[in-house]
């Protein structure tokens, strides 16, 4: 049972995202934004903490994880990663990985695979986020919408074969697409990626992002 009754989210982030966008990080954004939801407390953590912001007893207090590593990914310990393994795998914690982090030690560990996408194009054009699976809890309250400006990743993306794809986004003028919200079980907890979110662009400042994030935590904490 959550403590206090509420979710509890730890949302970690290795800082290094431009301050002039994210002051406190892509982590600090949406901590504010969950902590003024209904039954959510959030947190932040990054690799200057103790035991790299994911300590033992630090885990067991999480409900989920959400992640957001970009240059950082290799200073991530081994031991780091297999407790977060661990705590998704054995205790069901939730993981919710963030844009780059398909390139993070735990989020590879969790799923297995490279989870490299064929290309990756900083061109700064808009993208449109279409809801895939509009029954599924991820999407509740989330029309299409357009973001600005965007980096895309290019399918293929080897990942195993997600249980849903919520979202979709059309990308470089409608020539690409992109499964963009992906849904995992692995092990007794849930796993959820979030592809859009180049950290030079305030994507994490948008209310349909900051919605998503609030859905994902709550289906990954298994309260939708």
């Amino acid at each position: 049972m959550p403590k206090d009754g509420k979710i509890q989210v730890l949302c970690w982030s290795e800082l290094t995202e431009p301050k002039d966008i994210y002051p406190r990080g892509i982590s600090g954004v949406i901590a504010d934004y969950l902590n003024q939801r209904p039954a959510i407390a959030a947190r932040t953590a990054t690799l200057t903490d103790p035991d790299q912001g994911v300590g033992e007893e630090v885990l067991a207090e999480t409900d989920v994880l959400i992640w957001f590593g970009h240059v950082r990914h290799n200073d991530v310990s081994d031991e780091a990663v297999a407790r977060i393994k661990r705590h998704v795998e054995e205790r069901g914690m939730g993981f919710l990985g963030l844009h780059s982090t398909h390139f993070a030690k735990p989020y590879k560990a969790l799923m297995g695979t490279s989870c490299a996408w064929r290309a990756y194009v900083e061109d700064g054009k808009s993208a449109k986020i279409l809801v895939a699976d509009p029954q599924h809890p991820i999407a509740k309250g989330v029309q299409p919408f357009i973001i600005p400006r965007e980096e895309w990743y290019g399918e293929p993306y080897d990942v195993p074969a997600p249980e849903s794809v919520v979202f979709v986004g059309i990308y470089t003028d409608n020539r690409e697409v992109a499964r963009d919200g992906l849904t995992w079980t692995v092990g007794k907890g849930r796993v959820f990626y979030w592809r859009p979110g180049h950290e030079t662009y305030p994507i994490y400042h948008m209310p349909e992002v900051l919605q998503i994030m609030e859905n994902g935590v709550r289906w990954c904490a298994k309260w939708a």
